[in-house]
């Protein structure tokens, strides 16, 4: 919660803001102009945080001209505080609005007598060269400081200089040969040279740039065989390829020779580094022969160290097509078995080595292989990969040190995989880890837990056979209270809640609450219930979210914790439902209704301005209004039963043209339309909240998803069975057969749909037109079905992993945010609107931001003067921008027209979009008011109009030209 709630700090108004900005702004200055030099330099380390705080240009302007003014007059110490300071603020850069000022002050110091000066100077230079790249004094000031005698300077200028080549290409293209010389006279220092070299990999802004700089790198490798230089020449070379990108295979041939044939292990570790890199670059550029050798020099070479890191390198590129390219593009494939590939041998061979993180590499070869290449007969590489993965689990989960616990979570992941696209292994494996859970070490257990409860996800047929190993463990769990063996009371708790794919049996409860009871703290229960929660086991959330309440010190969590036992208990009424008992069901609807109503009130009192709850909220707000939804449905049935349609209403629908006069007086009175209807407005406010869910995970969304879904296969049914059975098409309906399913919950949604579609494309082609009754005990049995399905409330509704928002100032923007902003109606505002994207603690982690979308309008809210005759185009101003955050902050702007006078009211919108595409409805929406007035001369005018004076002769050529 404190995580998530990090991101609503600071939503006052922008005009409440700046004035909070301003006063730390003053505040800083004056520590600036202080005589102290201690007072001034934590003054000037303070700015960060500041430029954090309030990330706005007008700002950000002021406060880095106060910084150049003290890097100009200040000592060399202040100044390598104002160059650490922009280095920290490096995103916040552009956002100067007075660059040639700026610039201006800090480049003044360059002319100073004292080298330190002149270097910290050029290194100043080069932290701005992404606002400054075209400098041409600068350039020239970094070209004399190479030929400087003062090694600090000259140190700076390198340093400058790799800055400057890669933000420009004029600067980059002059100063190569300046580069080239220097490292080629014997003047030049060996330890300089070596900082040299890596500026050559900034060379790749065009192709002959890049390609004479490979040049004079491949003649350096030959020329200076020393173990230094050619590691440094080695990876700029790297460096340079993955950048220019048509030199990726001559580099990895290179590297690949160099790790054949130089004896140096420091050379081959770095040939090994950079291969790495460019396996996870650019996997599709690797050919076969250069997996082959790879391979060769993995099998022949004598130490582990160079081994682990070949096989790191083999292992990345398994997981990615090369794989497929180095099987496919063998010779002779049709009499070749895969076993025969030196690939396949080596991972063979390494599967059982006594270096475990060799042995990992090894089976995740084998495990890839045989998830990508499904194609062909791998039965003896399954059994490999399997038998690999059983040893390396007996090894790593008796060791608890952090080498062994990251070995063991890549075998845990090869399981999951390996199970996944080979089900038919799912049992060994399943087996292996219940019998190795008992002996190991309870990091070990905790991280096997996790990995149980992804396999019996994926294969629940598997899950019934966990539950009694898994209860004899849980029993067996000790009494301390180490964070241990909290975290793995909570690991076990989730598998066992999904291995009981039904209702937990008594016994399982009891277990659960004595341990509980026994050994945890309060946190480990609110987590355990938080899981039952979301697997749908209710009863077990209602009675540790009762047993926690008195357990909290703040009021906002004890409302939290009873909002959480009400929905847990309005969902306990509803696993009673049984089919064709609709009187029950209305009487279960109804209890359920009258918790979730209780639990609104709750969450309503536990959210706070800086965590509003909006996403629980809605979420409870759409169940409440489906809940009463399905109970009027049911009701609207009930009554159509008591009150049949007469026998020849089919004749008098015919007759009449009107299909609904088959349902007699019941769609006289349109509740079948009406209901209709309600479900479709439910669809579309679920759709609209999974919009606005942008830090929401995938499950979350895919739970949102469902309940819209739902609401859309009721619609459908009524309108398929009663409204127009003709019309109503299937297809749209019909459910992707193909589509993975991640849950239990939703492996059992997907199920009812498709009963529900089956039922109701069988009656309406078995017995058009579908009778009544028929249709009725369809649609309720329907309603049951779904309602019978315990509700999952999934991670986003008790935790937010990613948090997002975005804040925006608009100028003008009046003092006093009721007060308008006057503008003549012969003139167009022009409305600037800066915005700042906030991300929490991991930002981008379930989907980032590609660009924001811009929403003006305008509304009249109020006229004054005489109603004039205005063109609709005039009435309203409409407008859309989408524009990309650069460093988290964007501009734009839009020219609004206010024709007619009056109070309009303007509001600015935001929503993002992701990089698939997809928009997404975050907010935040802001307001300002502009009154429009009459302009003089048009005043002067309509006084003289109305006083009976016709105008002037200067005043009639005056009011042609002003049409213009």
């Amino acid at each position: 919660m404190a995580a998530s709630a990090k991101s609503f700090l600071a939503d006052a108004g922008y005009g409440e803001q700046e004035l909070d900005a301003n006063s730390a702004l003053m505040e800083l200055d004056k520590g600036l102009r202080s005589g102290k030099l201690g007072e001034q330099c934590e003054a000037v380390v303070r700015f960060p945080r500041l430029f954090q705080k309030y990330p706005f240009p007008i700002l950000i302007n002021s406060a880095f001209l106060k910084l150049a003014d003290v890097f100009r007059v200040g000592n060399n110490f202040l100044r390598l505080c104002v160059l650490k300071v922009t280095q920290q603020s490096e995103k916040h850069l552009e956002k100067i609005l007075n660059v040639d000022e700026f610039v201006k002050r800090v480049f003044s110091v360059i002319h100073s007598n004292d080298p330190v000066a002149r270097a910290i100077t050029l290194r100043m230079l080069g932290s701005m060269a992404s606002i400054i790249p075209e400098r041409k004094n600068a350039h020239h000031s970094i070209r004399q400081s190479l030929d400087s005698h003062d090694n600090v300077e000259v140190e700076a200028a390198i340093f400058a200089a790799a800055n400057f080549s890669a933000q420009s290409k004029d600067f980059a293209a002059g100063i190569c040969n300046k580069i080239s010389e220097m490292i080629q006279g014997l003047a030049t220092p060996v330890d300089l040279k070596l900082k040299l070299i890596p500026i050559l990999q900034h060379m790749h802004h065009d192709a002959s740039l890049a390609s004479s700089s490979r040049q004079l790198l491949q003649q350096l490798v030959t020329s200076y065989p020393s173990t230094k230089m050619v590691i440094v020449t080695l990876h700029t070379f790297t460096l340079l390829a993955a950048s220019s990108l048509v030199d990726i295979p001559k580099q990895t041939q290179l590297l690949l020779q160099y790790l054949k044939n130089d004896p140096r292990k420091a050379v081959k570790r770095l040939a090994i580094q950079d291969l790495k890199l460019l396996a996870n670059k650019t996997p599709h550029t690797w050919s076969r022969e250069n997996i082959q050798a790879l391979c060769e020099s993995a099998l022949h070479t004598p130490y582990d160290s160079l081994k682990l890191g070949m096989l790191s390198v083999l292992s990345a590129l398994s997981g990615t097509i090369a794989i497929k390219q180095y099987f496919s593009s063998a010779p002779g494939t049709a009499t070749t078995t895969v076993r025969s590939f030196d690939l396949v041998k080596l991972a063979q061979e390494c599967c059982y080595h006594n270096n475990r993180g060799i042995a990992a590499h090894g089976v995740r070869i084998l495990t890839n292989i045989s998830a990508s290449c499904q194609e062909k007969d791998l039965l003896p590489l399954e059994q490999d990969a399997v038998f690999g993965l059983e040893a390396l689990l007996v090894l790593c989960s008796q060791d608890d040190s952090p080498g062994a616990q990251a070995t063991l979570k890549m075998t845990l992941t090869c399981m999951v995989k390996l199970v996944k696209c080979r089900p038919h292994l799912s049992q060994s494996v399943v087996e292996s880890l219940l019998t190795q859970l008992h002996s190991a070490q309870d990091a070990a257990r905790i991280l096997m837990c996790h990995c149980l409860a992804a396999i019996a996800m994926q294969l629940p047929v598997l899950a019934d056979g966990m539950l009694g190993d898994l209860m004899d463990l849980y029993k067996l769990i000790g009494r301390s209270a180490t964070d241990k063996k909290q975290e793995l009371l909570v690991s076990l708790a989730t598998v066992i809640f999904v291995s009981s794919q039904k209702a937990l049996s008594p016994e399982i409860k009891t277990v659960i609450k004595q341990q509980l009871e026994n050994a945890s703290n309060g946190w480990t229960a609110y987590r355990i219930a938080r899981q039952a929660s979301r697997m749908g086991n209710h009863d077990m959330a209602r009675e540790l979210y009762q047993s926690l309440l008195t357990q909290v010190a703040s009021e906002h969590f004890y409302f939290w914790l009873n909002s959480l036992k009400e929905f847990s208990h309005a969902e306990q009424c509803l696993t009673g439902l049984q089919e064709d008992n609709y009187s029950s069901a209305l009487s279960c609807i109804a209890e359920a209704l009258k918790s979730y109503h209780k639990g609104i009130a709750s969450l309503t009192a536990a959210s706070t301005p800086l965590n509003p709850l909006s996403f629980q909220c809605g979420f409870v707000k759409l169940r409440i209004d489906l809940l009463q939804a399905f109970s009027q449905l049911i009701c609207t049935c009930n009554s159509l039963k008591t009150s049949p349609p007469p026998a020849i209403a089919t004749t008098i629908a015919m007759t009449s043209g009107n299909d609904l006069q088959r349902c007699g007086r019941i769609s006289n009175q349109a509740c079948m339309k009406h209901s209709m209807e309600e479900f479709r407005n439910l669809a579309t406010r679920y759709g609209d909240l999974y919009q606005s869910s942008f830090d929401a995970d995938s499950a979350t969304l895919r739970n949102v998803e469902l309940q819209q879904q739902s609401c859309l296969l009721i619609s459908h049914a009524i309108e398929a069975l009663i409204l127009d059975p003709e019309s109503a098409s299937f297809q749209e309906y019909s459910s992707n057969g193909a589509a993975h399913v991640e849950s239990e919950y939703e492996r059992r949604m997907m199920s009812v749909f498709n009963h529900v579609l089956e039922e109701v494309e069988s009656l309406n082609r078995k017995y058009a037109p579908v009778s009544y009754l028929a249709s009725n005990t369809c649609l309720c049995n329907a309603v049951i079905a779904l309602l019978k399905v315990p509700l999952s409330f999934q991670r986003y509704f008790f935790q937010k992993l990613q948090s997002t928002s975005i804040k925006l100032a608009l100028s003008p923007s009046p003092r006093n945010p009721a007060e308008p902003i006057a503008v003549q109606n012969n003139q167009q505002l022009a409305l600037k609107v800066e915005g700042v994207v906030q991300h929490g603690s991991k930002p981008g982690l379930f989907r980032k931001i590609q660009s924001v979308c811009l929403n003006v309008s305008s509304v009249l809210q109020s006229k004054s003067g005489q109603d004039y005759k205005i063109p609709i185009d005039n009435m309203t101003n409409e407008m859309e921008q989408r524009v990309e955050p650069h460093n988290d902050y964007f501009s734009t702007q839009f020219l609004l027209n206010f024709v007619i006078l009056g109070t309009h009211n303007i509001t600015v919108e935001s929503s993002v979009i992701d990089s698939n595409g997809i928009v997404w409805k975050t907010g935040p929406k802001t307001t300002i008011f502009v009154k429009s007035l009459e302009d003089p001369y048009s005043q002067q005018v309509r006084l003289q109009q109305q006083q009976g004076q016709p105008p002037s002769q200067q005043q009639q050529q005056r009011t042609a030209y002003s049409r213009f």
